[in-house]
């Protein structure tokens, strides 16, 4: 696949865990301890952990309310206490990965708006990168959305906030999810090496370029 597009970008959106940072999260751990969790308030975690974990939340809250109205506000509480922590303790012993900040830097030189969209907690990914949001246009983390990737909202949210329309931006990311938020939305697609997928994996989801990581985006502009 060639490293170029015909489409006059204007604007980089990112994911942040695996394609800017290394945030080393066990997201497989993340989505067992949440099952746990609503398994103390008596519900049953059956066909749920096949979930995201995030997903996996909104699940249980459901489940609660129904049964046992009142309590679900307590589970969401204690649940998004438990992902926080583990963000927390992923962001404390992650890092950017190497030539991101003069990447971030070459991009703006050249005029390019910088957009970061992310499940994580604007607490772990500052934590992580003080500077993000003096280095980035729009940071929209989980909390300023209702719905989070791969729902489209969340990149809909950052090109409004970037003033972009989508054909002259490009969602770029190492997950499955960011190329299917970026095609549903009607950006140019990016899947990058550094994370979760692997070729295989972003080829499948549609993605019109992959590349060994996100540093490589200058080649673009």
């Amino acid at each position: 696949m060639p490293k170029h597009t015909d489409r006059h970008l204007t604007t980089i959106v990112f994911d942040f865990d695996g394609t800017l940072a290394r945030l080393n999260i066990d997201f497989a751990d993340m989505r067992r301890r949440i099952l746990d969790l609503i398994a103390r308030f008596n519900i049953p975690s059956d066909n749920l952990d096949n979930l995201f974990a995030l997903e996996m939340v909104e699940a249980g809250r459901r489940n609660i309310a129904q049964v046992f109205p009142g309590n679900e506000r307590n589970f969401v509480d204690q649940a998004y206490t438990l992902i926080r922590d583990i963000e927390m303790e992923g962001a404390m012993g992650g890092e950017l990965f190497s030539g991101v900040e003069a990447m971030l830097k070459n991009l703006r030189d050249h005029q390019i708006k910088i957009g970061v969209v992310t499940r994580n907690c604007i607490e772990a990914v500052t934590h992580l990168y003080p500077e993000i949001q003096t280095t980035c246009d729009a940071v929209i983390t989980r909390e300023a959305t209702k719905n989070v990737k791969p729902h489209p909202e969340q990149l809909l949210i950052a090109l409004t906030a970037l003033d972009t329309e989508p054909r002259a931006a490009a969602m770029v990311g190492d997950h499955p999810m960011d190329i299917t938020i970026g095609k549903d939305v009607g950006t140019f697609t990016i899947g990058v090496l550094t994370g979760y997928a692997h070729e295989a994996l972003l080829r499948e989801a549609g993605a019109d370029l992959i590349l060994e990581a996100a540093t490589e985006v200058t080649e673009l502009v």
